[in-house]
């Protein structure tokens, strides 16, 4: 295809934009599982937590479950009494969508590019995923609604809402001894399935444990530096998360731990995602605006364990 003058550029981009930013702009049902489907395949958190559509801005997540023991010793032909009857324990967590905006600008020049190959609403959906998702997942972690950044304090994120098993590092780096601290502080009915769980924790701090253990003049301790393998401890792998921060304490320099199984982590994002454009000649910029809705809870925040307090 030959050179495409701005004129036809803009009439292109018009066509292409028309099905994402009909009907005011909101998504249609396909294609917010299409842009959903891209927030988390760019997101660390995401990929592993439990991401719900929610069908209105506010959704609850029941919980069923046995706290206790339900069996009882049994005669044949006799039912139990009723004192013996079990009854589940019955909850459910509110998940309660916050307003965020994004705006995304593409340039002439990836317009061009993209409409010669006929992928711009792909490009689009790319861009924008790619830049809402690390948002997204800062938030997500680091939400903390006394934070002095409006962005965070909009909502607490996974590492506020963690407050019942909290082990304190003391300004000590991650170590054996602090993950299995926090194993054990971790109830025991949420350990039956550890090869789901994971730790997660910063880039750097993750680095520093697969250092310490291949200072072990073996070859786990060579395969530790020379490949990406998850390290495990106590059969619970240690899974950087790059947006876990790496800037707390008094002197910037530590980071958290948390402990769960991911699926725990329930992110809400309401279906009505809607896309707005317009143009900036000056700039020779097209812009788009999305307007999204998303919340984050533990389903069951007893079965987390945080470690506070870690020095990188």
């Amino acid at each position: 295809m030959g050179y495409l003058s701005n004129r036809t550029i803009l009439e292109k981009a018009d066509l292409a934009l028309a099905d994402l930013t009909a009907g005011g702009g909101i998504l249609k049902p396909a294609q917010a599982q299409k842009f959903m489907r891209l927030l988390i395949k760019e997101s660390v958190l995401m990929k592993m937590a439990t991401v719900i559509p929610m069908a209105s801005p506010k959704q609850q997540i029941s919980k069923i479950k046995f706290g206790s023991r339900i069996l009882r010793p049994g005669q044949e032909a006799t039912a139990l009494a009723l004192a013996d009857r079990a009854k589940p324990d019955l909850s459910s967590v509110e998940l309660d969508a916050q307003l965020f905006k994004a705006e995304v600008r593409l340039s002439d020049e990836v317009l061009e590019d993209s409409i010669e190959r006929g992928e711009l609403r792909q490009t689009i959906m790319e861009m924008m995923a790619e830049a809402i998702s690390r948002d997204m997942e800062e938030v997500l972690i680091n939400g903390d609604t006394v934070s002095a950044d409006p962005f965070l304090a909009v909502m607490d994120g996974v590492l506020k809402q963690a407050t019942s098993n909290v082990v304190d590092a003391a300004g000590a780096p991650i170590s054996k001894t602090l993950l299995q601290s926090m194993l054990k502080t971790l109830p025991s009915e949420h350990l039956r399935d550890k090869k789901a769980m994971r730790f997660m924790t910063s880039v750097d701090a993750d680095l520093d444990y697969r250092n310490t253990l291949a200072d072990r003049a073996t070859v786990a301790g060579d395969r530790l530096l020379e490949s990406d393998t998850p390290v495990l401890h106590g059969g619970v792998p240690v899974q950087p998360v790059p947006l876990f921060p790496e800037n707390l304490g008094v002197g910037n320099d530590q980071t958290a731990i948390v402990l769960c199984n991911p699926k725990n982590i329930h992110v809400g994002i309401w279906r009505q995602i809607r896309l707005e454009s317009d143009r900036d000649i000056s700039e020779g910029t097209l812009k788009i605006v999305a307007t999204l809705r998303f919340d984050v809870k533990y389903a069951e925040e007893p079965g987390v364990a945080k470690a506070i307090n870690v020095q990188l």
